[in-house]
């Protein structure tokens, strides 16, 4: 019987040669850990071994180490035929959290009635405790909805303004946001007050003052997002934030991109109202979301769907949506899960090692050139590139039709670039493509 285990075990860590470097360092899998896990699939069992003896290891260092990356890339399902480098856009979930929502699906199918109301429901609130606890504020100032325009909008169309009031935000800002407030332009006479960042920068002053020159004594909201999703950039939120309030001016921030991205906690950034979507870096199923609002700030905001009391002091009233896929929502919490396995740091650290890796690589390939910074301070895991001479969809095109990388083309406003997003289940050998297909695309007359 010994005999078998000692196979069994070597099986598992020699499967796959090129994964013994990591494993030799920092060592090896344990009889125990095996037999204890042997119900799990051999992904899961390896993963557990992998993270268990990364726990020596600094994120710093972790970061590079492809051998223990592999094993967090076979939780998820990737596709053999396409390299999706568009996490940003939405990412898959990893298959504890795909096969929790099915699960759920199946078991609302049964009786929906019974089971999404009386049954799956109920999860509501632990969820809630267990998001605000991971995003860094109080239970009382969680909603989970279903992404980060709806967010966005509810609080949007929920602040009393009335006409003459002036609203800052940037042209940067995303699509859905910057229409919403057009919509308030119009039908209420607020006044929008825009303005046109210079991206990227590292210049503290430079992107603080642009919103501070924009104040005025009419200024009642600033609407600030944290990482621009066209290019990557990263915003000090925490110091315009604090100019904000020095003048009684209330802060909104679009944290679509930022939450579960990289290593903060909502109540670091000082502001007023936050939202994000969770299909993105906490790789929750596709159609979820959270929003924050400050407790003194709760009982003044409308909900965006009625209820009975609008104007009431409960956090709950921003989740009179009706009807909703509860299967999506309660299969959050084994995101959340899978997210703190990972670890925060662990994670930040990798998806800047991977921006910071390709960019390396064609930093100085003639033509070429890169739109967001190298830095932890400003940038993580969004980056952006173009071809001088070249319009951003044409290697967007080239991209996916010859080495089938999935990017996004981006012309917006000031920005006119090709966005590369990838995430913890991207290996160096998958940018190594995006590499070899940007040097093809440049070299072309």
């Amino acid at each position: 019987m010994q005999s078998f285990f000692v196979t069994f075990i070597q099986t598992i860590t020699m499967s796959n040669n090129n994964r013994r470097g990591f494993l030799k360092k920092v060592g090896t899998f344990s009889a125990t850990a095996v037999l204890s896990s042997i119900t799990k699939p051999m992904w899961a069992r390896n993963l557990d071994a992998a993270l268990k003896d990364a726990e020596g290891v600094s994120p710093d260092d972790l970061a590079s180490e492809e051998d223990f990356w592999y094993y967090i890339q076979q939780s998820f399902t990737v596709s053999p035929y396409l390299i999706n480098l568009n996490n940003g856009g939405v990412s898959p979930a990893p298959k504890v959290v795909s096969e929790a929502m099915k699960r759920y699906y199946d078991y609302c199918n049964e009786a929906p009635s019974y089971y999404m109301w009386r049954i799956l429901d109920q999860g509501r609130e632990p969820l809630r405790k267990n998001m605000a606890k991971m995003a860094g504020c109080d239970t009382e100032e969680v909603v989970i909805n279903r992404n980060s325009s709806e967010g966005l909008e509810t609080i949007i169309f929920g602040l009393q303004l009335k006409a003459g009031d002036e609203i800052v935000a940037t042209k940067q800002d995303y699509p859905n946001i910057v229409n919403a407030y057009k919509q308030r332009e119009l039908r209420d006479g607020i006044k929008m007050v825009w303005i046109n960042l210079e991206l990227p920068s590292e210049d503290e002053n430079y992107l603080v003052n642009q919103y501070v020159n924009a104040f005025t004594p009419k200024t009642k909201i600033v609407h600030i997002t944290h990482i621009i999703n066209w290019n990557g950039q990263i915003l000090p939120v925490k110091k315009i934030a604090a100019e904000a309030h020095k003048r009684g001016i209330e802060v909104v921030v679009d944290g679509a991109h930022s939450l579960f991205h990289f290593d903060f906690k909502i109540t670091d950034l000082d502001c007023d109202y936050f939202a994000s979507s969770l299909h993105k870096w906490l790789y929750a199923p596709i159609g979820s979301g959270m929003m924050y609002v400050r407790k003194n700030k709760i009982k003044n905001l409308y909900p965006l769907f009625a209820t009975d009391i609008p104007l009431k002091d409960d956090i709950r009233k921003f989740e009179a949506l009706g009807t909703r896929p509860m299967f999506i929502e309660q299969a959050i919490n084994k995101a959340l899960d899978f997210h703190e396995m990972i670890g925060n740091e662990r994670k930040e650290k990798r998806l800047h090692y991977l921006k910071n890796y390709w960019f390396d690589k064609v930093k100085n390939v003639p033509r070429v050139k890169l739109h967001t910074s190298f830095s932890p301070k400003w940038g993580c895991a969004i980056g952006n590139v173009s071809i001088d001479g070249k319009k951003p969809e044409e290697l967007d095109s080239f991209l996916l039709d010859k080495y089938k990388v999935h990017t996004v083309g981006i012309n917006w406003e000031n920005i006119h670039s090709v966005r590369v997003t990838p995430n913890v289940y991207t290996t160096t050998k998958n940018l190594d493509v995006l590499v070899e297909g940007i040097n093809a695309f440049a070299k072309q007359v």
